[in-house]
């Protein structure tokens, strides 16, 4: 994929589902979700003119297509990551994993047994409720953000660990990389382009600090789009190498797009091996490095799908038990392998023997958009188009603690969960866990392993 850094021209809007009117100022101020900067690389290629060259697809959804069904969907190849905050370049941050409670790399909330399950309010399937160890205080000298070497050396796969003496150098907050502007605005008609003379509004904007840039991962490979010098990634093409400018966000607001040649995906590596060990059950846990969506499912017994609540739950989760339902071996679709026939031979391959047994989740993000008419819409919603649906995301830095059968399984579930996978060399972002918009950027994370808290 595409090292790229944006560097915004001005502010930056980013509006989440909230009313903005009056005295309602527009919550526009948040770093951006995944599904924003995809959007506008998504733009981008349109305004490109590479349309007669890409590929096209049919409408539908969730592999449903109409017969006659016309192939206009364009840029459908298009796989993005990030955005992460950048420093200069160099200094790639990530949210902090929400079980680091202070200043320093070690885990303050961790699982503890020492308490009857059974009679407790935890959902189900959860066995452990999360205490800390830390002694009692009002304040928390956690930070919202830390670099990539000091998440490493919390996951325990750092080369060269960040010292201890060293760890204030690598953590940020929101303060020390952007900055909140609050203005106030006129509505506009849009026929006339000029006040309409009835709205006042007022909105919040984010302001990078000097030295901070946006990193994002971009690749779209798409099968007919041939170029001697770029292949066939329809991004590198649009970059050409060198700075481009690309709208990001509302109110038009523009960055310039620079790629970084020859750099590999800077994201913290995920431990595969090593895991700690307690009553014959290897201990793994897994950080998000991005938000996930796993939306509520409807059980259909014709086609085999049982009932799932979603929310804070993967989907990949038995409900009940806590049983990993994700599978072992090769689970890849192969070369000229149809879907139904991957869709098959997946099936019957063998769950990952491990469970969820803990989590530490906080409050969930609300994930939307708005979609201008299309005339040549499958669907009456897209025809006039309007507010897209909403779904609740579980935020970067949530905590999902399991137990593996053995050293193998627990091989198997790292493999399955790490954004890399099994791959050290961490060239390839192999696994997005989230059910929804994984192509977007949503549900990457790291495993590293855990403890427990001890009788209490």
């Amino acid at each position: 994929m595409n090292t790229i850094l944006l560097q915004p021209a001005d502010v930056l809007f980013f509006r989440d589902g909230r009313p903005m009117g009056g005295a309602l100022a527009g919550h526009g101020a948040a770093w951006p979700l995944p599904n924003v900067i995809n959007a506008a690389f998504h733009a981008a290629l349109h305004r490109s003119g590479f349309s007669k060259e890409a590929h096209p697809h049919r409408r539908g959804a969730s592999g449903v297509y109409a017969a006659d069904a016309e192939r206009d969907r364009k840029f459908g190849s298009l796989v993005t990551a990030g955005p992460f905050p950048v420093k200069e370049g160099e200094v790639w941050l990530f949210s902090r994993p929400q079980d680091l409670q202070d200043a320093t790399l070690q885990p303050g909330l961790v699982p503890t047994d020492s308490f009857d399950s059974i009679t407790s309010s935890l959902p189900d399937p959860l066995e452990y409720a999360v205490a800390n160890p830390l002694p009692p205080s009002k304040e928390s000298g956690a930070k919202a953000w830390i670099s990539q070497e000091a998440f490493e050396t919390y996951l325990g796969t750092a080369g060269s660990p960040v010292s201890p003496d060293q760890v204030a150098k690598h953590v940020y907050d929101d303060s020390d990389t952007f900055d909140r502007e609050h203005t106030i605005g006129i509505g506009i008609d849009p026929k006339t382009g000029c006040q309409d003379g009835e709205r006042f509004y007022s909105a919040h904007y984010l302001r990078l600090r000097e030295r901070w840039q946006l990193g994002v991962y971009a690749m779209a490979d798409d099968k007919e789009f041939k170029s001697p010098e770029h292949g066939n990634d329809l991004v590198k093409a649009l970059l050409n190498g060198g700075h481009h400018q690309i709208i990001v966000g509302g109110q038009q607001r523009i960055c310039s797009a620079k790629t970084v040649e020859g750099a590999p995906l800077v994201m913290p590596r995920g431990k595969t091996d090593g895991f700690n060990e307690r009553n014959e059950k290897v201990l793994v846990k897994w950080i998000l490095l991005s938000p996930a969506i796993w939306p509520a499912i409807n059980a259909e017994v014709e086609r085999d799908i049982n009932a799932h609540p979603g929310g804070w739950l993967p989907n990949w989760i038995n409900p009940y038990n806590g049983d990993v339902l994700l599978k072992s071996g090769d689970v890849g679709r192969r070369e000229s392998e149809s879907r139904d026939v991957w869709r098959q031979r997946v099936r019957r391959q063998g769950n990952i023997s491990a469970k969820l047994v803990s989590a530490i989740v906080s409050k969930p993000i609300v994930v939307t958009g708005w979609s201008l008419p299309d005339e040549g819409g499958a669907g009456d919603a897209e025809k006039s188009g309007g507010a897209q649906s909403t779904h609740l995301a579980v935020p970067a830095g949530s905590v999902y603690y399991f137990e593996a059968n053995s050293r193998v399984e627990a091989a198997k579930l790292a493999a399955a969960l790490n954004w890399h996978g099994s791959d050290s060399q961490r060239t390839t972002i192999k696994n997005r866990r989230s059910t929804l918009l994984g192509e977007k950027g949503f549900g990457l994370g790291v495993c590293g392993t855990r403890r427990f808290h001890g009788k209490v």
